[in-house]
């Protein structure tokens, strides 16, 4: 039983997330969240979504309106906007790899994949914008005897 307690304590510490905010304000996220993954082209990004909360997102220890371009910020909070949780959740995602855009595009996908989790009703207007589905479309490898993954070179008959 002392095992049990002692992995729930250590849970408890590890769902703790601390990120700095304008000023001397920090957010703090604790208890229990769920967990999604989201993918695009070379980018992964690892959301865990806490439901009694303000509204805040956190991207790799910073706001994400500082980590993302105003477009891409637009982009990461569509699911949230759909199911009308803009304000009663809290955010934490760990995004590596790709560009912004491919970040941005992960982050929402993995927002969306926690949201199904959190809510199966959803899942009907989430699939109607195209958001459940991964794109997987990533650049295609190089060939060898090619210049790129598809280009030869150029032939010539003499």
């Amino acid at each position: 039983m002392n095992e049990d307690k002692k992995k729930t304590d250590v849970e408890d510490e590890a769902s703790e997330v601390e990120a700095q905010k304008k000023g001397d304000e920090q957010v703090k996220f604790k208890g229990r969240f769920i967990s999604a993954i989201g993918r695009r082209k070379t980018a992964t990004a690892s959301v865990r979504l806490y439901e009694k909360g303000i509204g805040a997102i956190i991207v790799n220890g910073r706001k994400a309106s500082e980590y993302f371009p105003q477009n891409n910020l637009t982009v990461v909070n569509q699911p949230l906007k759909l199911a009308g949780l803009n304000k009663d959740v809290n955010l934490s995602v760990v995004v590596t790899g790709g560009g912004k855009s491919g970040q941005a595009e992960a982050v929402r996908h993995g927002i969306t994949m926690a949201l199904l989790k959190f809510n199966k009703e959803l899942r009907p207007t989430m699939k109607a914008k195209g958001l459940v589905t991964r794109d997987a479309r990533k650049k295609e490898r190089k060939k060898p005897g090619l210049k790129k993954a598809r280009r030869a070179p150029q032939w010539s008959k003499r």
